[in-house]
């Protein structure tokens, strides 16, 4: 009957529901329903359709082979907008979490968070915990700095250098990347701004500090075995002025002529990676900028693209 419909039938419909309207306006007895006629058809193997193939999801960090191979850990940093206090003011939250290790911290604010905020709190968080090797960030301005200049790095990207952790920013819409620091975000938002009626700011960091504690009370096996971190240096003290030393990652994606823009200069990788994701690395000291072809079905072969002065 199926091939039958799909040879003749005016509509060219020969699915299960076809199959079994024809069979019955034939009045053909003992017929099946039309969930058992579409599991005949799938067992004989002339569906259509095809199963989707299941590929294994690329390894933690995957895009980083320091961070996936365990030898590094990575924070990673984003900003929670848009919650107001009933009668009291507009909230935002900066949250941190650990890649291996969901070592959780959140510092909500009443008012916008800036780039000095966000450089004072990681600072605070470091000498409590540990330095990470490499911490990341969305695109946005307060972390990455101003774009209206070539070359030009914010406070927070002088920060991490300062201290030896590597920042990497990628981009907010690419799956996948953010997607720690995004499911932090919306269990802190669940369990500390939704269930609880916050007074003013003091009642919301109370909530969240103990939240906070609870959360790394509960991840307590996992932040033991994450790769170690680095003593906090002591006698530290940030200098922007001083010259950035050391390396900035960015995962960016080739557009359709095959350049990379970043640091608001424009970079032609590679013609034949078009729509891509590359890994930039920015080598401060010997003032270089190699691009790493990556691809989450091969995610441990990265070469080199190009090398670019």
């Amino acid at each position: 009957m199926r091939r039958e419909l799909e040879q003749s039938s005016d509509l060219g419909f020969h699915g299960a529901e076809a199959i079994h309207q024809v069979l019955s306006a034939r009045k053909v007895e003992g017929l099946p329903t039309v969930r058992t006629i579409g599991r005949i058809l799938r067992c004989c193997g002339v569906l259509d359709g095809q199963a989707r193939v299941r590929r294994r999801p690329p390894p933690t960090g995957w895009y980083l082979p320091e961070v996936a191979a365990r030898r590094q850990e990575l924070d990673c940093v984003d900003v929670v907008e848009g919650l107001v206090i009933k009668g009291g003011p507009q909230v935002e939250v900066l949250n941190g979490i650990s890649l291996h290790g969901g070592l959780a911290v959140s510092w909500p604010r009443g008012s916008s968070i800036t780039a000095r905020f966000v450089v004072e709190c990681p600072i605070e968080h470091w000498k409590a915990v540990g330095l990470p090797g490499d911490c990341q960030f969305d695109n946005d301005t307060i972390f990455q700095g101003p774009h209206a200049h070539r070359d030009t790095l914010g406070r927070v990207t002088r920060l991490c250098l300062s201290l030896g952790v590597v920042p990497v920013f990628v981009p907010p819409r690419e799956p996948g990347f953010q997607a720690i620091i995004e499911g932090y975000n919306g269990t802190w938002q669940a369990t500390v701004w939704a269930r609880f009626e916050h007074a003013d700011l003091s009642d919301l960091e109370g909530h969240s500090s103990r939240f906070v504690a609870a959360h790394r009370r509960h991840r307590a096996d996992r932040i033991e075995a994450a790769p170690r971190r680095r003593a906090f240096p002591e006698g530290w003290k940030l200098d922007l002025q001083a010259r950035p030393r050391g390396m900035i990652i960015y995962i960016r994606r080739i557009d359709a002529s095959g350049m990379v823009e970043l640091l608001n200069r424009r970079f032609e990788v590679d013609s034949q990676w078009r729509h891509r994701l590359v890994r930039a690395e920015v080598d401060l000291d010997g003032g270089l900028v190699r691009f790493y072809r990556l691809r989450r079905r091969e995610p441990t072969e990265q070469p080199m693209l190009g090398v670019f002065a």
